[in-house]
């Protein structure tokens, strides 16, 4: 056996064991050795490597302030001169795994050290951020973290060691984006002929070129008259009345909740609370119309700018869902839209 790999891992604060949402704003940390996930993966990785140091930021902090926290980054992954750096897993969250993401291409642009990045597919990092750092494909909660592992330090070891990793649908990472050329025995035709006579036969080979399949969706038609048109809103920002009268989830949204703003020229603070599971939620209890602007579209109901404000609202938590279930309840509030008569929907989020 040759010598250990040497690795460092970023996590957030909530990984690292020092709190959610309220400790979102932490300042940048780290500890020389293993921690959170950290741990896990070193029970994976045998001999084989060793995580040197652990990096820690709050969501909030590196999001907010990502020159001045990358910089320091650098300086701590430089100090141990590691062979891979290792991000994650993130899972599904947002921010956490643009942070991920972040680190990645660091390395990638300015320390020149190979990195992988465990994500959910459906993270929106994944496509940001894909091109300059490997991505391992995991669940979508946490509670995927025991499968999640083992394929994850796998993939950490063998591109600390090589630099490198084989093709996407041999190793299992999602594709970066770019495609090589490389020698191989048969030729084209004869790859070809064999992939034919394979679909023939009812196999399904494996093509060579996959091509990404892109969902087109129609624009909208125009308003014909702002002026007259029936507005509503919709949130994805988890707002709603005191007590959580539906159970709406806080995340990974299976249903949504609809409530009446009639005769409100505001939210009133006090009688609405955000649920959602990804934010803070300080300063949208002190201003519900932060999330749900009730107060904007009534002034421009009153000045004759709209024609009507729909009197009640449609709100989920969106941090989460996944794209199956966002069109499922996409459609649903559509629907119920198009029955009332609603010409637009502004749709706020976080």
């Amino acid at each position: 056996m040759g010598k250990k790999v040497k690795i460092v891992h970023y996590i957030n604060q909530f990984f690292a064991g020092i709190g959610g949402e309220e400790k979102a704003d932490v300042p940048l940390e780290f500890t020389d050795g293993p921690k959170g996930p950290g741990i896990g993966i070193m029970q994976n990785i045998g001999e084989e490597g060793e995580i040197v140091r652990t990096i820690w930021c709050g969501d909030n902090r590196i999001n907010q302030n990502q020159d001045e926290i990358l910089s320091k980054i650098e300086e701590l992954i430089q100090e141990v001169s590691p062979d891979v750096v290792v991000a994650g897993p993130a899972f599904n969250s947002g921010r956490y795994g643009l942070a991920c993401g972040m680190v990645g291409k660091l390395c990638k642009e300015k320390l020149r050290i190979p990195s992988i990045v465990g994500l959910y597919p459906e993270n929106p990092a994944v496509e940001i951020y894909r091109q300059y750092t490997y991505i391992y494909p995991c669940a979508g909660t946490a509670a995927g973290m025991r499968k999640d592992l083992p394929g994850l330090a796998k993939l950490t070891v063998k591109l600390g060691r090589d630099g490198k990793l084989g093709p996407s649908l041999e190793d299992g990472y999602i594709p970066t984006g770019f495609r090589w050329n490389e020698f191989v025995e048969k030729t084209a035709a004869q790859r070809a002929i064999e992939m034919l006579m394979a679909r023939l036969n009812g196999k399904e080979p494996r093509t060579e070129v996959p091509l990404r399949n892109f969902e087109k969706v129609p624009p909208a038609a125009p308003i014909k008259s702002v002026k007259k048109a029936l507005i509503a809103i919709v949130t994805g920002g988890g707002m709603v009345p005191k007590g959580n009268p539906d159970n709406l989830k806080q995340a990974f949204s299976t249903s949504y909740g609809v409530y009446s703003i009639e005769g409100m020229d505001e939210l009133p603070a006090g009688d609405f609370k955000g649920i959602h599971g990804g934010y803070d939620s300080t300063w949208v209890d002190e201003d519900p119309d932060r999330v749900v602007p009730v107060d904007v579209l009534r002034a421009l109901e009153r000045e004759g700018a709209i024609g009507k404000l729909l009197n009640k609202y449609y709100v989920l938590s969106g941090i989460g869902t996944n794209v199956a279930m966002s069109k499922k309840l996409g459609a649903e509030i559509a629907e119920e839209l198009k029955r009332e008569g609603v010409s637009a929907a502004i749709y706020t989020s976080t």
